[in-house]
């Protein structure tokens, strides 16, 4: 079982060209527990839901070290192993679906994984014996590419019952190119300094917007098979999509929200992903991360959240006469 997921993590490289996509079949809606937050119940009016909403975001991002909040790209591709092929397929497909509907595009069977599941009954060992034999596929050495040292020993050390890493990459936001030096990498000749960092053509230069933003590349997400036993493999799913497609805070404190976040401590809130979970992931995906102030990125999140949630309240009557 660690050879595949070696095997999954040495497949797993950055920046390539998309596989074709899939079909995914659409999951059921979630049900939410009345007695939590729902986001859809809030008023939009005055300050209450503008507050929760910026408390949500602060709470949960967690951006790597002096960057941006990252989100994927255009292309993901999720690969299952450890577990029976009926619910490893349900996950791929579940989060494969999830993310299309954000706009970033499933890989067909075959393609490359760069979103690698692995299920264990020994995930400190699983966790402690990948990062020590793949550890630059965990810490790449490039400048604002992953959470730093200590966040990895958190993540070896962790007891929860899906623990994740991720790395992103910052990035020309026009053209997708890497925008920061990978120690050891050059182009040809390596000779000149030039050579060894990329080249970024700015095409309007200004003190409040940037073309440089961060996308994840990589996610690896542990299963700890005695622990998940007692969840709904559509609770499971939605847990790994959230957690996969954000940069989301493995110590982050939800329980003020209904969110699939709080799986584990309160497993009965809900079936799925909630509307605060629909509703960050999408203004997540909305948002334009252009700003060079790293809060107003999270306040640009907050604002295309809040756009979200407005959109929802608006179909909403229309969905009641049905």
């Amino acid at each position: 079982m660690v050879a595949l997921a070696l095997s999954l993590l040495l497949a797993a490289a950055p920046m390539q060209d998309p596989p074709q996509p899939a079909p995914t079949p659409q999951q059921p809606a979630t049900a939410i527990d009345p007695a939590a937050v729902d986001l859809g119940d809030v008023e939009v009016t005055g300050r209450p839901l503008d507050s929760m909403i910026r408390s949500f975001v602060n709470e949960v991002a967690a951006p790597n070290r002096r960057r941006g909040i990252a989100r994927w790209d255009d292309r993901i591709c999720v690969g299952v192993a450890n577990l029976r092929a009926e619910p490893a397929q349900y996950i791929v497909d579940r989060v494969s679906t999830v993310a299309e509907d954000l706009g970033v595009m499933p890989g067909a069977p075959g393609c490359q994984p760069n979103v690698i599941i692995v299920a264990s009954d020994d995930p400190d060992g699983l966790a402690r014996q990948l990062t020590e034999e793949r550890r630059r596929a965990f810490r790449m050495g490039g400048s604002g590419m992953d959470r730093g040292g200590r966040a990895l020993d958190a993540f070896v050390s962790n007891d929860a019952p899906v623990r994740w890493w991720q790395v992103s990459m910052p990035a020309n936001a026009d053209t997708g190119d890497r925008a920061v030096r990978i120690p050891g990498e050059c182009r040809d000749p390596c000779q000149s300094v030039e050579d060894f960092a990329p080249n970024i053509s700015v095409f309007a230069a200004s003190r409040l917007s940037t073309q440089i933003v961060d996308y994840i590349f990589r996610t690896v997400v542990i299963l700890d098979i005695d622990q998940i036993r007692g969840v709904s493999a559509q609770q499971l799913a939605d847990y790994v999509a959230m957690v996969t497609l954000a940069q989301i805070d493995p110590e982050a404190d939800t329980s003020r929200y209904a969110s699939i976040l709080n799986l584990f401590d309160a497993p009965h809130e809900a079936d799925g992903l909630t509307d605060w979970d629909t509703a960050y992931l999408r203004g997540l995906y909305d948002a334009e991360r252009t700003r060079k102030n790293l809060h107003a990125g999270r306040m640009e999140i907050a604002d295309s959240i809040h756009q979200a949630h407005q959109q929802a309240r608006a179909v909403r009557p229309n969905a009641d006469e049905d």
